[in-house]
């Protein structure tokens, strides 16, 4: 019986180190994980104000399989009134170091479209060179509470849209996520390309062909302290 005792004394330890260990490769291995470049040969990110000062040279010249991206996107506006004071900024800079440029707009389903509009247009200059614009759609409890209807989201968000296109002289991008999808099914009624969004594994919970995916958020580059999400194209 001592020596059962024993034995379980030594083993523990020895399991509770393995695990340890083997969480700490996990985490290592999912922020230098990104999708095989030959399978999606074009590549960037998403950055926002959250993600702090960039150091685009050093971020351009380094990146998953010392691959940098290939372009980047950053928000740029959310809401009715939030936006991003560095975006002009930031991409004048993104652009300097050899970064395609593309704009997001986090759009609340609770807020009038007209607002919304509103500040993106005020935020973003109609510019052919930037890369589609992407309209990111999220639920978000706290601040909207009491999502609107199917009818209510489909005239808001047309309205939107309308609005958007007319400033940027081109369709956007839909970027609902996987709780907007399943209660409004946009991507399956709205003409538009889609942007979905699913660490590591391509999602389904768009039936349609996607054009972008964000495949991690978890992303760690050199020129920019916090993770970053990063985006691959379908080819």
């Amino acid at each position: 019986m001592a020596s059962a005792g024993l034995t379980r004394r030594l083993v523990v330890p020895v399991v509770i180190v393995a695990v340890a260990a083997a969480g700490l490769m996990l985490w290592a291995w999912s922020i230098h994980w990104a999708p095989d470049r030959a399978r999606y040969p074009v590549q960037g990110l998403w950055l926002d104000a959250a993600n702090g000062p960039v150091e685009w040279a050093t971020i351009k010249a380094n990146g998953p399989g010392g691959h940098g991206p290939d372009f980047v996107y950053l928000t740029a506006s959310s809401g009715a009134k939030e936006r991003d004071p560095a975006f002009a900024s930031s991409a004048e800079a993104a652009r300097a170091a050899g970064l395609q440029l593309g704009v997001v707009h986090i759009y609340d389903v609770c807020l009038p479209a007209d607002g919304q509009a509103s500040n993106f247009v005020t935020t973003v200059p109609r510019d052919k060179h930037m890369l589609p614009a992407a309209i990111a759609l999220e639920l978000d409890p706290q601040r909207c509470p009491e999502p609107p209807g199917e009818a209510s989201i489909d005239s808001e968000l047309t309205t939107f849209l309308n609005e958007v296109e007319r400033h940027l002289g081109r369709p956007v991008v839909l970027m609902p996520s996987a709780s907007v999808e399943a209660r409004y099914h946009l991507a399956a009624r709205i003409d538009r390309n889609v942007w979905v969004t699913g660490d590591y594994r391509a999602p389904t919970y768009i039936t349609r062909p996607w054009v972008l995916w964000t495949a991690t958020h978890r992303l760690r580059l050199t020129g920019v302290s916090t993770p970053v999400r990063w985006v691959v194209v379908q080819p």
